[in-house]
């Protein structure tokens, strides 16, 4: 009996030493690789932010190197706002929302650098050509295609019936149609707090673009192009939304025929369009039939010089990351904005999303014709004072041939200045 007695407490003594030796061998493994840690601004809200969101939580979980920490800064002016104090402070994120008409302004501050080397051609070729347009500024790629949308006419299908009319190919049909709207009791065309990018679109298409280092406002065409929507204006057939921002609140109580937005309203639309309430979208009408120019409207994604080399890759990782066609599809199913690749905008599954959703069919027709304005340093300045004298013709505080003349000193003083 001892002798098993003592057989049994070697054995058991043997079986501790296994279990410390093992207990031994697994505190020995690697510690974690501690994350980059890679800061986002950013200016979207609601549905649009809770996709973000998602798709940033995903890439967290997708890898181990990079942690994004992503920041809403309320809208896109504030993001702007806080980019340009923040750039003075040198507390700048690793990357940040904006549109790539800011891309001369911050490389003249020396506070952005190029995506080459961190993001190859190869994958920047898979981007759709007429978004891509936006990429590079004197061959280098400075910005990614990330929130982008083009210029729709959304229209009341059930008034449209109503009034025995059919969608409007061309700003005249559109100007008419309004009108026998109006005559009605109703609004013929609702229009965002500004008609700048309207007005933008319609001079592209007369050949003069508003929004230039050297326009030429005082053309007849140019004339012609901002009197289109000046006249509705002033013959109450269309209407600013003032203080309601974008168009598409007006439109949605119904009494509205038309809406000139961008393909970004869709799912704002569709989430908040009223029981009873029918509607779709179309390609803008063409001006005087010239060829059709479609404002691309949207932000990008830059990356700023303070970032560390290991921040840079991660804000190249996540880029990248939202340029997989399975990310890129999420999002625009989500928010209305487009698919970044060709491959995306191809997809079975992107023609299913459409044949569902009939409105979002006038954004892939429209894209062909989509052209961006050319970035230039002083850009913003420029497109301000075309926004400030759309704002006046829309009050009816000045005319057509006034606000062109006032426009074309105040740029004209910009550009000496800038010199």
């Amino acid at each position: 009996m001892k002798k098993l007695s003592r057989y049994l407490l070697i054995m058991a003594a043997l079986g501790l030493v296994g279990v410390l030796g093992a207990c031994g061998r697994q505190t020995t493994a690697p510690a974690p690789t501690k994350r980059t840690t890679v800061t986002f601004w950013h200016g979207m809200t609601g549905t649009s932010q809770q996709t973000l969101n998602a798709m940033i939580r995903d890439f967290n979980h997708s890898q181990t190197k990079y942690r994004v920490v992503a920041s809403g800064q309320g809208n896109f002016a504030n993001v702007q706002q806080k980019i340009t104090a923040a750039a003075k402070s040198q507390t700048l994120p690793t990357l940040a929302q904006t549109t790539y008409t800011n891309v001369p302004d911050y490389l003249h501050g020396k506070f952005i650098v190029p995506l080459n080397g961190y993001i190859t051609k190869r994958t920047l070729n898979r981007i759709d050509p007429t978004l891509r347009q936006v990429s590079q500024y004197h061959g280098k790629t400075y910005a990614m295609p990330f929130s982008k949308s083009i210029g729709l006419l959304f229209y009341n299908q059930d008034l449209l019936r109503q009034l025995h009319l059919t969608v409007p190919r061309t700003w005249n049909d559109l100007a008419r149609d309004a009108a026998k709207a109006h005559a009605n009791g109703y609004t013929g065309l609702a229009l965002d707090q500004t008609f700048r990018p309207q007005w933008s679109a319609l001079a592209c298409q007369a050949g003069t673009p508003l929004v230039a280092k050297h326009p030429q406002l005082s053309s007849p065409r140019m004339l012609a192009a901002t009197d289109v929507i000046y006249q509705m204006i002033k013959h109450q057939t269309a209407a600013t939304a003032g203080t309601d921002g974008f168009g598409n609140v007006r439109f949605l109580k119904g009494k509205t025929l038309f809406y000139t937005g961008t393909s970004a309203a869709i799912g704002i639309m569709q989430a908040n369009t009223p029981k009873g309430l029918h509607w779709s979208a179309a390609k803008m009408p063409s001006f005087r039939g010239n060829p059709r120019v479609y404002a691309v409207q949207g932000n990008e994604l830059v990356m700023f010089s303070s970032a560390s080399p290991a921040q840079r890759r991660g804000a190249a990782a996540l880029m990248k990351f939202l340029l997989a066609e399975k990310q890129t599809l999420k999002w625009a199913k989500a928010t209305g904005y487009l698919p970044l690749t060709t491959k995306a905008l191809r997809s079975q599954d992107y023609r299913d999303y459409l044949a569902k959703n009939p409105a979002a069919k006038a954004t892939v027709k429209s894209l062909p014709y989509g052209k961006p304005d050319t970035a230039f340093y002083g850009y913003s300045e420029t497109q301000d004072a075309a926004t400030q004298v759309a704002d006046e013709l829309a009050a009816l505080q000045t005319t057509p041939k006034q606000g062109l003349a006032q426009l074309q000193r105040k740029l004209t003083a910009l550009q000496t200045d800038g010199e």
